[in-house]
């Protein structure tokens, strides 16, 4: 059976005592994707949204998520991290006449703990900015799955997503 780390003896929400741990560089991607019409694609890549230019504000979003991991997920320690890259792609699904802005988050740091949780919330709070700024447009637009892609460094080793 599996045994959970951020649970004390009692059963009660801890913060994991990383301190034995040692520091090893570490890094992690993750993506999430969002779903938009045509109409909104066309506004963004062409830099017509009333707001801003969706994807620069967007890219700010994720780097500041990033860096407040810990101040948003409750068992996350503070860390100092070395590098956020944030990038977008789209993908174009003519057969259901959507498109697909696919982001990446991609963060480094050398520590005792891995940097997963603030490669998720960097690409999460991207999405969420990228619906912030369009949603006058269409509040339909749906935010797909956000998920880990790549891990590196730790005692857990490297994980590559299928």
């Amino acid at each position: 059976m599996t045994k959970f780390t951020h649970f004390n003896e009692e059963g009660h929400a801890r913060m994991v005592d990383v301190s034995d741990k040692d520091i090893t560089k570490r890094s992690a991607t993750a993506q999430s994707k969002i779903k938009v019409t045509e109409e909104i694609y066309a506004a963004i890549t062409e830099d017509n949204i009333k707001k801003g230019d969706v994807l620069a504000v967007s890219q700010v979003a994720g780097i500041m998520a990033a860096k407040n991991t810990s101040q948003i997920i409750p068992m996350c320690h503070p860390l100092m991290l070395n590098g956020i890259d944030i990038s977008f792609e789209w993908e174009n699904d003519k057969k259901n006449d959507v498109y697909i802005l696919k982001i990446s988050a991609t963060v480094k740091t050398t520590g005792k703990t891995g940097v997963e949780m603030e490669a998720l919330t960097a690409a999460s709070a991207a999405a969420l900015t990228v619906y912030d700024m369009c949603k006058a447009l269409d509040k339909g637009m749906e935010i797909l799955e956000t998920k880990l892609l790549l891990k590196s460094g730790g005692k857990s080793g490297d994980y590559q997503a299928d």
